[in-house]
């Protein structure tokens, strides 16, 4: 009997959309607005040239809109197909249920846009979504925030918007929920459109500014989530016996640590090499660099100069591309914090619990002298407004020791243009890089510790000062346009 229930409701859900796919281009107009916004929402997400599925794609002009290299949507109504395979040629259409995949391929991008309430089973139909998702894979998810749902149902009878039959009003505690059952964990969850109404200039104002208060952002009409499939990493390693590793080493007058960075970081993966990148210093760290490579030929060291570049995120970029590993690190050269703990960081990334690892300097007990006062103070404040700028957790925006995989940081660098090239310290160049591309962050605590050779490079309040401005440039990129 509950079989049939369930199979009676399906019909109902299909019957009404074929009722009124002659009808969708009209509703689609008369809400153009709302569909420009979720378009944008998907546009920034999703890059040009991705393949992407959309499941319950109605007449495809969402998927349209993304100019996938592959894009294909599937619909439980035929006429809502036949009408999208006329208007978008060039894109795959087929009838199919999202509780019962039979699609092989695998995606890039899933798409899941005003779909959640035709579901019977949310949970198997999420658990169905493992058949097309890599590891890699992200799931985009919008749905109607259940509490517009008195404004949804009058507006359907006032024909402003398309009937639906049935509805599950599902907060974003109940998504998150059903998808960690299923399997997937929420790397990006938020409210977006407090005003769903087109008015020129208040509309924007609205759900450009007002609406990412965090309090009245919980009234606005659409919840978005972004998902991955959970444990497993991003990318299997070439070698059947693991993955490779390359440590960058930037240094500028820290000839008192060469020898301790190479002693004192393990070996990590099926190989690991160390590449020291010397900013034109004056107490003879290359010279050193040079002595140990000699000094420890069954390593693999090496050293690049810097040259004309300035600052640690040129030299950061340069070693990332002379890395030749699966994982890429970042070890600070004066050793506060310590090499010892970089196979936590390997772990946390080759097992799967994260796709960028940061170090965080802010949990355990510093030693004394480790931070200044005011060092300290601008690092919980830039945590603060970064967990809220990127929509993840950044207690330590400023740790020097980041990993991920090569093949994300490569993802990171053909995007590079979005945000420009205005981070000298490379730490934020790789935070808005991991965020633009919706890759999960995990924090691993570290003891940081006191340096025991040489100044910090550091001057806090130039900065500090360019560190506001990163914060605005976040603010604009991600924040008013994510």
């Amino acid at each position: 009997m509950a079989r049939i229930h369930q199979d009676e409701k399906k019909q109902l859900i299909i019957d009404t959309y074929t009722q009124n796919a002659e009808h969708r281009e009209t509703y689609l107009r008369k809400n153009r607005y709302y569909h420009n916004e979720l378009k944008r929402f998907y546009k920034f997400n999703i890059p040009p040239g991705s393949s992407v599925l959309e499941i319950g794609c109605g007449t495809g002009q969402l998927l349209a809109a993304l100019k996938p290299s592959h894009g294909v949507g599937i619909d439980i109504c035929k006429a809502m197909i036949d009408k999208a395979k006329t208007q978008y040629p060039d894109l795959t259409f087929k009838v199919g249920d999202a509780e019962d995949l039979k699609i092989k391929e695998k995606f890039d991008y899933v798409i899941l846009s005003d779909l959640i309430g035709n579901l019977l089973d949310v949970q198997h139909a999420f658990t169905e979504l493992h058949k097309v998702c890599r590891p890699d894979t992200r799931i985009l998810i919008n749905y109607y925030n259940f509490l517009w749902e008195p404004v949804l149902k009058l507006g359907e009878k006032m024909s402003l918007k398309m009937p639906e039959p049935y509805q599950n009003w599902l907060p974003l505690a109940d998504l998150r929920n059903f998808l960690y059952l299923s399997d997937f964990e929420v790397i990006k969850e938020n409210y977006k459109m407090i005003f769903p109404v087109y008015i020129p200039l208040l509309s924007t104002f609205l759900n450009r500014l007002v609406g990412l208060i965090p309090i009245i952002k919980k009234l606005s009409l659409v919840e978005t989530v972004i998902a991955r499939p959970s444990g497993k990493p991003a990318y299997a390693p070439q070698e059947k016996e693991g993955y490779s590793c390359s440590v960058i080493i930037p240094c500028r007058n820290e000839k008192g640590n060469i020898e301790n960075a190479i002693k004192r970081t393990p070996e990590l993966g099926i190989w690991t090499e160390i590449i020291f990148i010397d900013g034109s210093s004056t107490d003879g760290t290359a010279g050193e660099v040079e002595r140990i490579i000699k000094k420890y030929p069954d390593k693999k060291i090496s050293l690049i100069h810097q040259g004309n570049g300035i600052g640690k995120g040129d030299a950061v970029r340069k070693g990332f591309a002379a890395a030749k590993g699966d994982v890429l690190m970042i070890l600070d050269a004066d050793l506060t914090v310590p090499p010892e703990d970089l196979p936590k960081f390997m772990t946390a990334i080759t097992s799967g619990k994260g796709e960028f690892i940061n170090g965080t300097r802010l949990v355990y007990p510093m030693e004394k002298g480790a931070m200044r006062t005011l060092n300290l103070m601008g690092n919980k404040t830039f945590s603060l407004m970064f967990t809220w700028l990127l929509e993840q957790r950044y207690r330590d925006t400023l740790c020097g020791t980041k990993v991920l995989f090569k093949k994300d940081y490569d993802r990171i660098v053909a995007g590079r243009s979005f945000f420009g090239d205005f981070d000298p310290f490379g730490d934020f160049d790789l935070i808005f890089g991991a965020a633009k591309l919706n890759l999960k962050t995990v924090e691993i605590p570290i003891s940081y510790k006191e340096r025991t050779y040489g100044t910090t490079n550091i001057q806090r309040f130039r900065h500090g000062w360019l560190l506001l401005k990163m914060c605005v440039v976040a603010f604009f990129k991600l924040k008013l346009r994510g």
